[in-house]
């Protein structure tokens, strides 16, 4: 079924998204909530300007992604942990470690759930993590080092 949302819904879209949702969720949640309008032809006509707005913020949206992901693809950032003599970490490293450390040393703000870590990181050395900035895709380095 054809929605319009009438405000934000986390991990669903945003206020003024055309959307196409399963007839249960719509039915029994969404239109009870007065969460969504059913996107009809009159409907469209009434809100056609807030969707229009809003497609052109979505293309802003993943302009910025994007470039945001060019600046981001090939840089590195380091982490300094406190580690074992044989080079283990006493803690491993995690997606909020990253992101914090993204937002210090290069100023881009991304969420956790953003950051793909595809081995846990228990040790010294560089690693790769790849960091998802709405839809567009980039490669991060990750260097580790011990605190002294």
């Amino acid at each position: 079924m054809e929605v319009i949302l009438l405000q934000d819904i986390p991990g669903i879209g945003k206020k003024n998204d055309v959307l196409v949702v399963g007839d249960g969720y719509a039915l029994n949640c969404l239109l009870p909530h007065r969460q969504a309008l059913v996107a009809t032809p009159t409907v469209r006509k009434r809100y056609a300007e807030q969707i229009r707005r809003r497609a052109e913020e979505k293309a802003q949206e993943r302009a910025a992604a994007t470039s945001a992901a060019s600046v981001l693809s090939g840089k590195k950032i380091s982490i300094t942990k406190k580690a074992t003599k044989t080079g283990k970490l006493y803690a491993a490293i995690t997606e909020k470690l990253i992101a914090e450390a993204l937002a210090e040393q290069l100023n881009i703000e991304t969420k956790e759930s953003a950051i793909d870590i595809p081995t846990p990181i228990k040790a010294l050395g560089t690693f790769s993590v790849a960091v998802d900035l709405a839809g567009a895709k980039a490669d991060l380095v990750v260097e580790i080092t011990a605190d002294k």
